[in-house]
């Protein structure tokens, strides 16, 4: 237990990180749709997109993700501690599936820079805040 604090730190740090990725990915996914016919500007994007991806997003997601495993495995009663864990890992699940949704639609957008719209990215924009705000709540308020 005398080094939790430290990977407490680093998980608090990762997520952030990967935050950063869930939050702007998206905006360069409008950005590009908003801006499919202008090719200079979209191969732009899409070298953006791939390096938020590779670079900042996958690694911060799995830095988080051992940092949090890391944190369970050292203090187990954490699963004992009431329901706000088990909804805040519910989130987790949640925030993964839309971080590989992020891939899929990064792949995507390659080839067809029209595949959703500007008002549809911008409303799914907002899935991670929503999840964040939650998971946030869980760890702090612990309200279950």
């Amino acid at each position: 237990m005398a080094y939790y604090s430290w990977i407490l730190a680093f998980h608090v740090m990762s997520f952030i990180s990967w935050m950063a990725f869930l939050f702007y990915m998206p905006r360069l996914f409008i950005y590009h749709r908003e801006n499919a016919d202008l090719s200079a500007f979209t191969d732009v994007v899409k070298v953006q997109e791939y390096k938020l991806q590779k670079m900042i997003g996958v690694p911060a997601m799995w830095a988080t993700l051992l940092s949090g495993i890391m944190m369970l495995y050292l203090n187990s009663d954490l699963f004992s501690s009431g329901i706000w864990i088990y909804a805040k890992l519910f989130a987790l699940a949640n925030l993964l599936a839309y971080h590989i949704s992020l891939g899929k639609i990064r792949e995507i957008m390659v080839d067809n820079p029209r595949y959703k719209s500007s008002k549809w990215l911008r409303v799914y924009n907002e899935v991670p805040t929503l999840l964040m705000i939650f998971i946030v709540i869980m760890v702090v308020v612990k309200p279950f």
